[in-house]
């Protein structure tokens, strides 16, 4: 009989969103007609279609698949160069930002890069995350052996959570104590927080100072209108020496099903060896796609670079433009509804707090009774997410307004 990965034994109750499937589930089959109603704004998964510059490329690749002239096999492990020197280009030197075509790594997602990073780094990093807390970022870590047992009062041992709170915005100080690693996220899941380029700036001396590593998720900077806010860590002086930064086509171009994101790997950032040598992490992290990956579909990365073209362009914008419509009109019956709200300004997410003083998942059940409607408790987030909900964006403008009337209607 094989041994198990006992890390895994570790985790607590389910990852969070099958557990919201789940309530939702029963929900739904002890109230058929109510469930008729049911307008899911939970999961941050998109809802309207594809942009269609995507479509046409992916369909055209397809064909070449279908002719021996044009067919392909195997593609390059760390990506197509087509699509490689595209994203260099546009997402960064065009932007003023030094990052070379081989520096970056075509994905299936950069939820799956926070796990997959942890296959190069080890287990002695003394690892901080934010509170409240994409899922991800704490689950792959237990996952790979970094952390201690799971606290009776939730959380973690070995972990340090950075507190987010309605008075710093939801944008953690770094810490006064020394860590290795830091999972920064911004425009921020679950909270819709955005950092300023000083704050981003003070987390950059950090690292330099305490030689950590910072992983930077910036899966939703394609949401930020504010001129003043970084789109990425690299915006920062002193960034490519002390950050990798993790980007995704779900959001933007609404690749949640296709699969496709990317890694930004700089030559210059280092790791250390338990004898103290410094050697760089972009040869490990190559040669680990290399050994476990064959990258992604040739269809979808020609669908990613469809994206950057000028109606590519278009239609992503066209589609932010929706989902932060419908944000807007959120964030603006929360408000009416007597609760305080964050985000839904530069992000897609709308971070309100509970009513009555009900804690985060009798919140959830009251919207799921009387509102029919399914949003994300905050206690599922952290700590410091109790007393929270997140609402999402992505839906139909049809079942944004009506969620909206309903919201105001908690009054």
């Amino acid at each position: 009989m094989a041994y198990l990965n006992e890390d895994y034994l570790k985790l607590q109750a389910g990852y969070l969103f099958p557990e919201v499937a789940r309530r939702v589930r029963e929900f739904c089959e002890a109230n058929p007609e109510a469930a008729k109603r049911l307008i899911h704004c939970g999961i941050g998964d998109v809802t309207e279609p594809l942009p269609r510059a995507a479509i046409e490329a992916m369909k055209r690749a397809v064909e070449e698949l279908g002719h021996r002239e044009t067919f392909r096999g195997y593609g390059p492990e760390q990506g197509y160069e087509f699509l490689r020197s595209t994203i260099a280009q546009r997402d960064y030197r065009d932007r003023n930002i030094d990052i070379a075509d081989d520096e970056i790594f075509v994905s299936d997602g950069s939820k799956c890069d926070c796990g997959y990073i942890l296959d190069i780094l080890g287990d002695q990093n003394k690892v901080a995350v934010p509170d409240p807390v994409y899922p991800v970022y704490v689950d792959t870590n237990v996952m790979a052996g970094h952390t201690g047992p799971a606290r009776k009062g939730g959380g973690y041992e070995k972990l340090l959570y950075l507190r987010g709170t309605a008075e710093n915005n939801f944008v953690p100080e770094p810490p006064k104590e020394h860590v290795d690693l830091v999972y920064l996220c911004f425009p921020n899941n679950p909270t819709g927080a955005v950092a300023t380029r000083e704050q981003l700036a003070a987390w950059v001396a950090y690292a330099r100072e305490h030689e950590a590593l910072l992983l930077f998720d910036a899966a939703y900077e394609a949401y930020i209108s504010d001129l003043e806010i970084p789109h990425s860590i690299f915006e920062i002086p002193g960034a490519r020496e002390c950050a990798i930064e993790l980007r995704s086509f779900s959001k933007n171009g609404g690749f949640t099903g296709v699969r496709c994101g990317f890694t930004v790997m700089p030559k210059s950032v280092p790791g250390r060896t338990e004898n103290d040598r410094r050697l760089a992490l972009h040869p490990l992290w190559q040669r680990r796609w290399s050994t476990k990956s064959n990258s992604v579909n040739y269809p979808a990365q020609r669908g990613a670079e469809a994206l950057y073209s000028s109606d590519g362009r278009k239609q992503v914008r066209a589609l932010i433009d929706h989902y932060m419509s419908n944000a807007k009109m959120l964030r603006a019956a929360a408000l009416d509804a007597g609760l305080q709200v964050f985000g839904g300004t530069n992000a897609p997410y709308i971070w309100a707090s509970t009513l009555d003083g009900l804690t985060s998942w009798q919140m959830f059940d009251r919207m799921l009774r009387e509102a029919n409607v399914v949003i994300t408790p905050g206690a599922g987030f952290g700590a410091q997410g109790e007393g929270y909900f997140r609402i999402s964006a992505f839906n139909s403008t049809e079942n944004a307004r009506e969620v909206a009337r309903r919201i105001t209607g908690l009054r």
